[in-house]
C-alpha cells in the first residue's frame, strides 16, 4: 500500500471518528461519502428531521448550516496533524435555492488556508439520490443546481490546550 493510500484511509477514519462523537451528526444521520488531501464530502440523508416547512417538503435552513459548518470542521481537523480542535469563528452562508424535498444534500467542503491563528474554508452545498447524481447534475446545469455556499473560519485553540505545563501547576 503506497503512503498516498495510507494517509487517505487514516484522513477517512480520523474524519468518521469525529463525525461519531457529535450527537446531532448521529441525530441527523450525517456520513463521510468521500475524503482526499483538499476535500471532504459529507452527506446528510434527506429526512422528516431537517425539513422546515411540512406542507412542501422543504429543508430547513438551519440543516443546511449545521451541514456545512460541520463539514467544514471536520475538514479543518483532518488538516491539521494531530487531533487539533478548532471552534467555528465565522460562519458566512449564501442560500442560491430551495433544496428540492426528497434528495439528498452533499457539502463538499475544503480547506483554503491554514495559518497559525485561523483555517480558513469553502463548501458548497449540493444535491442528489447520489453523490455521483448530485456532482453530475452541478456539472451539467452549471451552478444550477448549487443550493447553498459557505466561506468559514475556524479558531486555532492548539493541542495543549487545557493542558498543565511544567511549573503551572501549585
Amino acid at each position: 500500500m503506497s503512503n498516498m493510500q495510507e494517509k487517505h484511509i487514516a484522513n477517512t477514519e480520523k474524519a468518521a471518528r469525529f463525525l461519531s462523537v457529535l450527537p446531532h451528526c448521529k441525530l441527523l444521520g450525517m456520513t463521510i461519502e468521500f475524503v482526499d488531501d483538499q476535500i471532504l464530502v459529507m452527506r446528510l440523508p434527506y429526512s422528516p428531521s431537517i425539513v422546515g416547512n411540512p406542507l412542501t417538503g422543504t429543508v430547513h435552513g438551519g440543516s443546511l448550516t449545521t451541514l456545512m459548518d460541520t463539514a467544514c470542521g471536520t475538514c479543518v481537523f483532518i488538516s491539521l496533524p494531530g487531533h487539533e480542535l478548532c471552534p467555528t469563528l465565522d460562519l458566512r452562508v449564501d442560500y442560491m435555492k430551495a433544496a428540492t424535498p426528497g434528495l439528498d444534500l452533499f457539502a463538499v467542503a475544503k480547506v483554503t488556508r491554514i495559518s497559525s491563528s485561523v483555517v480558513f474554508t469553502r463548501c458548497d452545498v449540493i444535491q442528489g439520490k447520489t453523490y455521483a447524481e448530485a456532482v453530475s447534475n452541478a456539472e451539467s446545469e452549471g451552478s444550477g443546481d448549487l443550493v447553498a455556499t459557505c466561506a468559514a473560519a475556524f479558531m486555532r485553540i492548539g493541542q495543549t490546550m487545557g493542558k498543565v505545563k511544567a511549573g503551572d501547576a501549585k
